[in-house]
Formats: structure tokens, C-alpha cells, sequence
């Protein structure tokens, strides 16, 4: 499963690639069945939202083994190298005529992590179509330097500040990441990209998981991440504990404690 040498050029020149196929319609099936009893709770509850935008793989142990999917960790390590880290995880949820929306922003803007030896996978746990908000992407964008930003804190943005990128972008050259529920699409931490809301009448459902280097540090203050692949020589990250039960009092205070941490180095 790892890249192709044209999907590597495709990346490096666009700064995002889509799709990438890593799950089979069994294990497709498998997680849209634990996930679904927390839908409703994620779209109603705006603290539960929140939780599960931060290292979910925290917190279930089905979500640790995702973000160690042998598929996803192949394709991944053809830009990164044999070595790798978990940052983050989490849920973007939109249900039906959702108005929640993300502006056009560049991930690297509030992380905090150099260099960037990082690449998204947001994996489709439902079909990821224009109709129901998938994201856009802005191709060569992350060959661009880290374009200054304002806080927007719009209403229905999605984003912790609602940042948007100072900058006229054209929208009608935006590239939708149209993906298959099962497939993921990469994009660079400097891709400026975002997603409308979702007009039909079905979910979109994606799980997004930060993959870095371990030789990436985090700028702003200590931080943690989750070895899922090869060494870690560098030691800038504490390592995060893998959850051994779903959501049972030792992965809770685990969670809590390093979504703290990283929310003081996002936010600060």
C-alpha cells in the first residue's frame, strides 16, 4: 500500500493527494457501527464535539488501532519515513443541512510544530462529496510561506478561532477531495484548505489523523504524541498512553491531561 512514485509527485507538487483507498468495506462497516451511537451525542453536545476533535485515539482503543492501520501507515510513510508519530486525531462530524462550515486556512498556522515533517489523513468514514461539505484544497498552496491569518470566530466554523488565511483566494480553482467512504485523502500542514457546509440530506463523516516526524518539535511548550511506527531518536515528545478499555477512568485522565497540554500550545 505504500505510494506510488507518481501519487509522491502528485503530493509534493499539489501539497495533497486524494484518494488513497485503506479500508475494506468490512472495516468500513465495523467503524461506522461503533461510531454511530456517538453521533448524535457529538452533533448535540458541545463539549462532547470538542473532546472528540482532540486525540480521540485517546480514548477508544478501536481508534488506536486505526491510527496504526498497517494501509494508512504504508501510504504515510512514503512521505515521512519509516518513523512516525500520532499528533492528533479526531472527528469531523456535519449532519444533514449542517451549516457548520471550515474557512480556508493552513493547518501549520497555530500547531506550532517544525519542521514541518507532517501530513494529514483525513480518512471517509462516509461518502466526501461537494454536496455534503467535503474539503477543498488549493493546489501548490503549500509551497507558499506561512501566510498570516485573522480570528474570524464566525459563527458555524468549525475551526477553535474560525482563522481564516489573509488572502484573495479564487474559489472556482479549489480542488474538491471527493473520496469513497473507506478511502483518505493527504495534504500537506501548509495546504491552505477548507470545506462549505453540507447542503444534503446525508452525514459527512471523516476522522483525521496527524501523522509527524519524529524529528518535528513542538515551538510553543512540552507536548505528546503516540509512536505508531519505527523509533523515535529524538525524544521531543512525551509518549501517550494507549487506551486499554474504551473510555474507562485511566484513559480519561490520560486524554484529558494531553488535550490540556496541546490546547495550551494551540490557543497560547
Amino acid at each position: 500500500m505504500r505510494l506510488g512514485n507518481d501519487q509522491i509527485a502528485t503530493y509534493q507538487r499539489d501539497g495533497f493527494l486524494c484518494p488513497v483507498p485503506v479500508l475494506t468495506p468490512g472495516e468500513v462497516a465495523d467503524c461506522v457501527s461503533r461510531l454511530t451511537p456517538l453521533v448524535p451525542v457529538i452533533l448535540g453536545n458541545p463539549e462532547e464535539n470538542k473532546r472528540m476533535q482532540y486525540k480521540a485515539h485517546l480514548l477508544y482503543t478501536w481508534l488506536d488501532r486505526l491510527v496504526r492501520h498497517s494501509a494508512i501507515l504504508d501510504a504515510v510513510e512514503s512521505l515521512l519515513g519509516p518513523d512516525m508519530l500520532v499528533w492528533n486525531s479526531g472527528f469531523l462530524v456535519k449532519g444533514p443541512h449542517d451549516p457548520s462550515f471550515v474557512s480556508w486556512h493552513q493547518d501549520a498556522t497555530y500547531w506550532g510544530l517544525e519542521p514541518m515533517e507532517v501530513a494529514s489523513a483525513w480518512l471517509a468514514f462516509t461518502d466526501s462529496t461537494p454536496e455534503n461539505g467535503c474539503v477543498y484544497g488549493l493546489s501548490g498552496s503549500h509551497q507558499l510561506a506561512q501566510i498570516r491569518h485573522r480570528d474570524t470566530y464566525a459563527k458555524h466554523n468549525m475551526l477553535s478561532r474560525g482563522q481564516a488565511v489573509e488572502l484573495d483566494i479564487d474559489e472556482a480553482s479549489a480542488v474538491p477531495l471527493r473520496l469513497r467512504a473507506g478511502e483518505m485523502s493527504l495534504h500537506h500542514v501548509r495546504t491552505i484548505h477548507g470545506s462549505p457546509p453540507n447542503r444534503s440530506d446525508s452525514y459527512r463523516i471523516g476522522f483525521i489523523i496527524n501523522y509527524i516526524s519524529p524529528c518535528v518539535r513542538q515551538k510553543s511548550g512540552s507536548d505528546s504524541a503516540t509512536l505508531v511506527r519505527g523509533r523515535d531518536q529524538y525524544g521531543h515528545f512525551e509518549f501517550d498512553p494507549r487506551p486499554v478499555a474504551d473510555c474507562d477512568q485511566a484513559a480519561i485522565m490520560a486524554h484529558r491531561a494531553a488535550v490540556q497540554r496541546q490546547l495550551a500550545n494551540i490557543l497560547s
